[in-house]
């Protein structure tokens, strides 16, 4: 039977779902749309050919919805999450899950009191690169990992900024480079080494004008194991640099360079073919825990924990101290 879904928010990121949605064939159907601006909504519902509406409550009552997907600015998620988990449907959020620990501690709490499924979009967890690393790492195949170091060299011109007037605000965009690009290789790296305990940092706005976020930020983090890590993410990197994970163990190093493996072990490695998009092998993976009743394999206390270490970042880099992490009695 197929899966009915709806998407919230009609901006650039709203038609690689809607195509996610569809490569679901049977399995999956999208049936609404919503929107504020109940003329954009319209214009997109015209497009898919799905009915249109201007609040989540609405179109889980009006298409028979049976999961939202949130695509809306960041600082929005934790509502329009919850008022989906209240209306009684599972939801997709983009990432960030949201901008602020404690409206995903509300989001948390939401998901457990109506035992609905939740999952947060963090496609390179499925990329095949990630999948062979952590296996790696969990076999044991790298020894002792002591260190990893990530960094995420991108190019964003003022343009992009100026696109929106959430982009490159603390309150809808919650953070900048690390918090909007970044967030994917954070949340390669927890689940590679595990949880963070402590984060210091620095960030600033370099390479573009009117942000009140940053540009460019670094840090370093340590994890429960004892392990530390180096982190950097900037947008001013023009023409666009690479991304590179580099994870380190006394048996043996993995190398992720642009989402594809370069080193594994005690030698060079490459991939098997990619087997398509990232995006849809993790609806893919939505689709399977609701027909088994089982945990999504990235779910809110993962999100949580990525955000968690870059507004402690933020907060360090603010207060010039270390900030230690903890993971609140939910």
């Amino acid at each position: 039977m197929s899966i009915r879904f709806a998407l919230v928010g009609t901006g650039a990121i709203s038609d690689r779902h809607a195509a996610a949605i569809r490569a679901l064939g049977d399995d999956g159907e999208l049936v609404a749309v919503v929107s504020r601006s109940a003329d954009r909504a319209a214009e997109w519902a015209r497009r898919h050919d799905v009915d249109a509406f201007t609040s989540v409550s609405d179109a889980v009552a009006g298409s028979s919805a049976e999961v939202v997907v949130v695509c809306t600015e960041t600082g929005s998620h934790a509502a329009l999450a919850i008022e989906a988990l209240e209306s009684g449907a599972k939801v997709i959020v983009e990432k960030p899950a949201d901008v602020d620990v404690e409206r995903i501690d509300r989001m948390i709490a939401a998901q457990r009191a109506s035992g609905l499924l939740v999952a947060v979009v963090s496609q390179h967890r499925f990329d095949p690169a990630t999948e062979r690393v952590l296996e790696a790492v969990r076999s044991g195949r790298l020894g002792t990992v002591s260190s990893a170091v990530v960094s995420l060299a991108l190019w964003r011109d003022q343009a992009y900024y100026d696109s929106a007037a959430w982009r490159g605000t603390r309150q809808l965009d919650g953070g900048g480079a690390l918090m909007n690009q970044g967030i994917h290789v954070v949340d390669v790296l927890l689940a590679l080494m595990g949880p963070a305990v402590e984060v210091i940092g620095f960030s600033a706005a370099l390479a573009h004008s009117g942000l009140e976020v940053e540009d460019t930020a670094v840090g370093a983090i340590r994890f429960a194991t004892g392990a530390l890590a180096a982190v950097h993410a900037t947008t001013g990197a023009f023409p666009g640099g690479e991304v590179r994970i580099h994870v380190h163990g006394d048996r043996g190093s993995a190398v992720i360079l642009n989402d594809r493996l370069a080193w594994l072990g005690t030698e060079a490695a490459s991939d098997e073919p990619d087997g398509g998009d990232a995006l849809h092998r993790q609806y893919a993976d939505f689709v399977d825990a609701l027909r088994e009743s089982r945990s999504v394999r990235v779910g809110l206390e993962d999100a949580r924990a990525a955000v968690a270490v870059i507004t402690g970042l933020y907060e360090s880099a603010r207060t010039g101290r270390a900030i230690r992490l903890s993971t609140p009695d939910l």
